[in-house]
């Protein structure tokens, strides 16, 4: 055929196919064509590497690969000078400032969680903060115009209760249709679960676990606060929640009252109920830290969610209209796939581009706002993010460990690591890097110390000697041999080359203690009233979490059954009758005895043995209660420089970057301050150091308890309303030289005695007396004469129990590393097997 004859035939029926596109046949086309491609994934079962096949996909992986290569870890994004980065310590400072900061959004907020509450209180105590419960605020952003993006992890329901389900349908039902705001908001759930959609990409075992969020490209927070229950505590970590004063009082709504070690969180979507009753039991106080960016970092963490919202796009939302495609300045044109951006030929939704205002316009594009560098690292791989594996949250841990000189400082929720090849199925070497840096010292006669501080118990509902407590005993099997047990473990890898680990590696947990405020006036009331104070506390949650919309499918916003619906109004008829009883029994006057004396292990906040209690001191036993305090920062610190934060745990989920996905920063001070180290002048990171200095006071019980009205607290605002408060003053100089023997001997001094302490009043299990099952039983009979977390003997006179508490001193206390030392922990069974070993590491 001549060539004029293909240029007719092209511009004929050329001409047809565009006539076609605005008819019924060429929609009919493109159905067939997605269902077709729908259906195709099937073919993913016999090619994992569908991702990485094609030429365009190979070229996409070559150049990310040479942008990782050519960064310090292996990382995605760049070091970056000039960041103003503001550290925050436990959930009341992080919240408070997050709800300022996200009040003030005006473009957009991105949102990634493991777990997303909508019902979460930001602000406290929640009756009189209703308007700052997190569905609120992102109510009035969307109703204002701004574009609210969010990521969370799909759980599998059959072993997490976070119910994403909720989340999603929750938000999406906050601005309906024909409201203001509907829309604006979209949340995305990930991985996929439909078997007959994506057989061939499902994952079951790994969950995506990163925490931040982004503002208008104008700032970031990142660390280990999911947005969600169970989080928000104060630095003092009262276990207490009971309010003979007043139930509207309470802290701790709903399920936002938890205590893992009795019972897990169960049925989230049912946020207003609570099996645990507060006037029984104490809550798990929970210990975090969490950073607040403004900088060139917010361009890398922006980039990593445009990554991620993009790929699950790709992944399960490609057919969906729903859901737009996102680019982004600077990833534009050749460079639009590094944020996995796909325009096939007929696409589906639209392409965004962010941030919806010129990026130039931010604070930090017209100059440096503080005097961090820093780097944002993370694990990711091909089922979480469509990449080739990047690790480099790892490789940042394995390299600042190795080059420390002084010490290292760890808060983490696990430590699960090896030394070597021979500790299958553990892979990660951050082991590796402590003995390497411990031998050296050791070698050299220097001083050098790892102070790891990780909790009790890591996580999970039980008792540990139940069967149920099988995964949970299998992750402290695996800890221990990280530690300290085997020929393998960092302990005997330091002692074979001569050198004292003992010398080198200290590791602690936390706990705390608080006064259930059950008062005799309050069980009067109960009895008189003919309602329990658990309903009271229903009720209150019930009133002050049911102005937001919580429905099962986005079709059907509010529908609520009869049954919920007379409930609800049991429960307030029980507050009701309650509240009637009040003068009867003497509570229509002021109450004396605190409502929590958490506070008592602080600084300046006074002896037990001095505090009031409205009744015989013996009837008073019944309410002391003790819990772990459970750490779950993701945090190091090395040498008073650098500092590593964010959502990754020390374990293989977290640090291979083919499992679990999280992201991190490392940031090093350039503006450095006049310190102490080992007695010798030193230069220290600003940022660093006075991290660890309020880290280390808390912990010591030299800060004061904090006001629950944090709006005029420093530490509760974003980087760009004022810098940390550092809190001078002779404590703050006390702790100055993390080296120092002062110190020292007051941090394993206070460990030892809460230790004892501990021990002694509530036998606070693990410890270091149970080395066997039959110590177990010995140590702490298996009955019901005694509610967990309770004092063990209820004989010991009233006195001398206060005057045991008033010996405790902030919340350290030594790591059992004898405990069930001469028990099998994890026997190999259906629950820990060659299958399942992977998902406890």
């Amino acid at each position: 055929m001549a060539p004029e004859e293909d240029k007719e035939d092209s511009r004929l029926f050329g001409g047809l196919r565009d006539r076609l596109k605005a008819t019924n046949l060429y929609d009919a086309k493109v159905g067939a064509i997605h269902l077709k491609n729908k259906f195709g994934k099937l073919g993913n079962i016999v090619n994992p590497n569908h991702r990485h096949d094609e030429e365009h996909e190979k070229l996409t992986d070559e150049k990310r690969t040479r942008i990782a290569e050519s960064h310090r870890f292996g990382s995605f994004a760049p070091e970056r000078d000039g960041n103003k980065i503001k550290w925050y310590v436990d959930g009341q400072d992080y919240f408070y400032a997050v709800s300022v900061a996200l009040e003030k959004a005006k473009e957009t907020i991105y949102i990634e969680d493991w777990w997303l509450s909508p019902e979460l209180f930001l602000r406290r105590p929640p009756f009189y903060n209703q308007e700052w419960r997190l569905d609120q605020v992102l109510k009035r952003r969307a109703e204002a115009g701004v574009k609210i993006y969010i990521i969370v992890y799909k759980e599998v329901a059959q072993a997490v209760s976070c119910n994403s389900a909720h989340t999603k349908h929750a938000l999406h039902a906050l601005c309906p249709e024909g409201s203001p705001g509907h829309g604006n908001i979209t949340v995305l759930r990930h991985p996929d679960h439909n078997v007959f959609e994506n057989a061939g990409d499902m994952t079951f075992y790994w969950a995506h676990h990163e925490k931040f969020i982004v503002i208008d490209y104008e700032m970031a927070f990142i660390g280990g606060l999911d947005l969600c229950f169970g989080r928000w505590d104060s630095r003092q970590h009262p276990l207490a929640d009971v309010h003979p004063a007043g139930v509207q009082n309470e802290m701790f709504p709903g399920q936002d009252f938890n205590n893992n070690r009795i019972m897990d969180f169960h049925t989230v979507e049912d946020w207003k109920s609570n099996e645990l009753g507060k006037a029984d039991y104490g809550r798990m106080p929970w210990h975090d830290t969490a950073m607040c960016v403004i900088g060139d970092c917010v361009y890398d963490i922006a980039e990593h969610f445009i990554l991620r919202w993009n790929f699950v796009k790709r992944d399960k939302y490609k057919r969906s209209d729903k859901v737009d495609w996102l680019t982004m300045t600077g990833r534009e044109g050749e460079n639009e796939d590094l944020v996995a951006v796909q325009r096939p030929k007929h696409p589906v939704g639209k392409y965004i581009n962010h941030p919806l205002s010129p990026l130039e316009n931010r604070s930090w594009a017209q100059g440096q706002q503080g005097t961090v560098h820093a780097q944002v690292v993370r694990s990711s791989c091909d089922w979480s993010s469509g990449i080739l594996t990047e690790h480099s949250i790892q490789n940042a841990y394995c390299e600042i460990i190795r080059n420390a000189q002084h010490f290292v400082y760890i808060e983490n929720q696990f430590f699960i690591t090896a030394t070597g090849e021979e500790q299958f199925p553990i892979h990660n070497t951050i082991g590796r890097a402590i003995v390497d840096a411990c031998v050296k010292a050791g070698k050299e006669g220097r001083k050098f110390r790892v102070i790891i501080v990780i909790p009790a118990v890591p996580g999970f509902a039980g008792d540990l000697r139940d069967d149920a407590a099988m995964g949970t005993r299998a992750i402290m099997d695996y800890q221990y041999k990280s530690i300290h047990r085997g020929p393998h473990s960092i302990f005997e890898q330091i002692k074979a080359q001569g050198v004292d680990p003992k010398q080198h590696i200290y590791i602690f947990n936390l706990r705390s203690y608080d006064r259930l405020n059950k008062t005799p006036a309050l069980v009067e009331q109960e009895e008189k009233a003919g309602v329990k104070y658990q309903d009271v506390q229903r009720a209150e949650a019930e009133e002050i979490m049911s102005e937001g919309v919580h429905s099962t499918t986005d079709q059907q916003p509010g529908l609520g059954d009869e049954t919920a619906e007379d409930e609800k109004k049991r429960l307030i008829d029980a507050k009701r009758r309650f509240e009637a009883e009040r003068g009867a029994v003497g509570l229509d006057q002021a109450t004396t005895s605190m409502d929590s004396i958490a506070h008592t292990a602080m600084l300046n906040g006074g002896l037990v043995s001095e505090v009031r209690w409205d009744d015989d001191l013996e009837k008073e036993k019944e309410n002391f209660v003790q819990e772990e305090l459970y750490i779950h920062g993701k945090l190091m610190i090395a040498d008073d420089r650098i500092v590593i934060c964010g959502s990754s745990n020390i374990n293989d989920r977290s640090q291979m970057g083919l499992h679990d996905s999280e992201l991190s920063i490392v940031m090093e001070d350039y503006n450095l301050m006049d310190s102490v180290m080992d007695g010798q002048p030193f230069k220290a990171g600003h940022h660093a150091a006075t991290l660890r200095r309020l880290l280390w006071r808390e912990h010591l019980g030299l800060l004061p308890a904090q006001p629950l009205d944090a709006s005029k607290d420093p530490n509760a605002q974003p980087a760009d309303v004022c810098p940390n408060d550092v809190m001078e003053g002779p404590e703050y100089e006390f702790v100055a030289d993390p080296m120092g023997d002062q110190v020292w001997d007051m941090w394993t001094g206070n460990a030892t005695t809460n230790t004892q302490i501990f021990r002694h009043l509530f036998r606070a299990d693990p410890d270091d007396n149970i080395k066997t099952f039959d110590d177990y039983e010995a140590f702490l009979p298996r009955h019901n004469k005694f509610k967990q977390g309770h004092l063990h003997d209820p004989f010991m006179p009233a006195q001398e129990v206060r005057e045991k508490l008033d010996q405790i001193k902030g919340h350290l206390v030594w790591m059992p590393l004898d405990f069930l030392c001469d028990a099998p922990m994890a026997e190999k069974g259906l629950q820990v097997n060659a299958y399942t070993e992977s998902i406890y590491t």
